[in-house]
């Protein structure tokens, strides 16, 4: 599949949405909020902004209860940005449920996306069933390995639900993605590889490892606080992440959130 650019440049804009943990009910909660209630609010301030976007990118977990409903709830909420959106599995998703509601016209699970003239963004599944912590499988290194060998001439971006490096925060790091090092050396190899995004770690983090960027996004719902061994909930608001490939490679990030205050969880939860 090939994503249009609208920019007279030619640059991709893209929208991170990530870890809406959505529930069959819709007074269901995760460390007291309401995630149906803060993935809407989330959409619409992007519509308010009236933010640029070729793409919708989802980053896993996106149901907490494995639940059908929840998946066609995430599908009519995610329907006013109108644009494709492009998912794939966290460790809470169950995809039986996922893969029956989610590829639609507008939701789809596609492991290739060409990106306008210049890039290409490739889509790993990262999940193994019932842990939280993520791996790749060898078909998954060897779909990464053909893209990037097969379109050596675009830049690349990868996308995975768990974080392939770490993070600094004991609790989260032991739910990483196990053998990561497998993953680096195919990326080693190559010299297209821009950026990295991924979920799970419900925060901001954007930084270069082995000359590529590599980014986690803030959840639509709770927050991670970052460099805590402990579990340990943040204050920050939830939020998304707007991304512009340019044509020579760079990639222009910015992370917005909703005002502070909004949707505060629970602080004296020991985990979920």
């Amino acid at each position: 599949m090939k994503v249009t650019s609208s920019s007279s440049d030619g640059s991709i804009k893209l929208l991170q949405i990530t870890d809406t943990h959505l529930f069959e009910a819709t007074d269901g909660s995760l460390l007291s909020v309401n995630t149906g209630d803060s993935f809407n609010a989330v959409v619409n301030a992007i519509l308010e902004q009236q933010c640029e976007y070729d793409a919708v990118l989802a980053t896993g977990d996106i149901s907490q209860d494995h639940s059908a409903v929840s998946y066609q709830r995430f599908e009519r909420g995610i329907a006013p940005l109108e644009k494709h959106c492009f998912w794939l599995p966290g460790n809470h998703d169950f995809k039986p449920n996922m893969t029956s509601v989610l590829p639609s016209q507008q939701i789809q699970h596609i492991e290739h996306v060409l990106l306008g003239e210049h890039w290409q963004m490739i889509l790993l599944d990262s999940q193994v069933v019932g842990v939280p912590h993520g791996r790749l499988s060898d078909q998954q290194l060897a779909l990464l390995e053909d893209k990037l060998s097969q379109y050596a001439d675009r830049h690349t971006l990868i996308l995975l639900h768990h974080h392939p490096i770490l993070v600094g925060s004991a609790w989260l790091d032991q739910h990483t993605l196990k053998d990561a090092q497998d993953f680096w050396n195919v990326v080693d190899k190559h010299d297209n590889v821009n950026a990295i995004l991924c979920g799970h770690v419900h925060q901001d983090m954007n930084v270069m490892h082995n000359n590529v960027r590599v980014m986690a996004t803030p959840s639509t719902c709770v927050q991670f606080k970052p460099n805590s061994d402990d579990f340990a909930l943040d204050t920050r608001s939830p939020g998304w992440r707007e991304l512009e490939l340019k044509r020579d490679g760079q990639v222009e990030t910015l992370v917005k959130r909703l005002p502070q205050g909004s949707f505060q969880p629970d602080f004296n939860s020991a985990g979920y």
